[in-house]
C-alpha cells in the first residue's frame, strides 16, 4: 500500500509515520499493494485527529477520528475502516471496477455476516424555496443533522448539513 501522509497545525514526527505503517498495515490483508492511503493529521486546540482516506473509482473509504491522544485515534481509525470494509464487502465488490484494489483472497472469502442494507421508513414532504442560511435555520428548529431544500438563488436541490463543532455545510449537487 502507498501511504500519503500530511499533517495540519502537527508535524509528522517518525513516531506518528512508523505507527501508520505498524496499525494501517492491518489493512493490507484487504487492499491489493498499489492501493493509495491518504492519512491526515491535524490538531485543535485539544482534539487530536486522524483522516484517512482510500480513493477507488466507485467509492471512497474514509474514517476520522478525534481523541485526546493522536496513538488513540489511529487505533479508533483503523477499526472503522475495518469494519466498513468487511461490512461492505458484498456492497463495494459488486461493482467490477472496485475489485482491483482488493486482495484476491480477501475477494474469495466467505461472508459470514451477510447484512443486508434496509431502508425501514420512507418520507415525502416539499421541498420549498429558501436560501441556504434559512435552511440551517430550518434544520436546527427540527432538531436535524441535515436538511434538504430547494436553493432560492439556483433553483437547484440542495442538502445542508450539521458538522462538528458547530459549523455547517452545504452540499450543490452537479448533474
Amino acid at each position: 500500500m502507498n501511504y500519503i501522509i500530511s499533517g495540519k497545525n502537527i508535524d509528522v514526527t517518525e513516531g506518528l509515520r512508523q505507527s501508520i505503517y505498524d496499525k494501517l498495515g492491518r489493512l493490507e490483508k484487504f487492499f491489493s499493494d498499489d492501493t493509495n492511503i491518504q492519512v491526515t493529521f491535524s490538531v485543535e486546540k485539544e482534539r487530536q485527529k486522524i483522516e484517512v482516506t482510500i480513493p477507488m473509482k466507485g467509492h471512497i473509504i474514509r474514517a476520522e477520528q478525534v481523541s485526546d491522544d493522536m496513538y488513540v485515534s489511529i487505533d479508533m481509525v483503523v477499526e472503522v475502516i475495518e469494519r466498513q470494509v468487511t461490512r461492505y464487502k458484498k456492497k463495494i465488490l459488486d461493482q467490477a471496477q472496485d475489485a482491483a484494489y482488493f486482495k484476491d483472497n480477501f475477494i474469495e472469502e466467505e461472508d459470514l455476516d451477510d447484512e443486508e442494507i434496509r431502508i425501514i421508513r420512507s418520507k415525502r414532504f416539499a421541498v420549498k424555496p429558501m436560501y441556504p442560511e434559512d435552511a440551517c435555520i430550518q434544520m436546527e428548529l427540527l432538531g436535524h443533522n441535515f436538511f434538504v431544500f430547494r436553493n432560492a438563488e439556483t433553483e437547484e436541490v440542495n442538502v445542508v448539513y450539521k458538522r462538528k463543532g458547530n459549523t455547517y455545510g452545504l452540499i450543490e449537487p452537479e448533474f
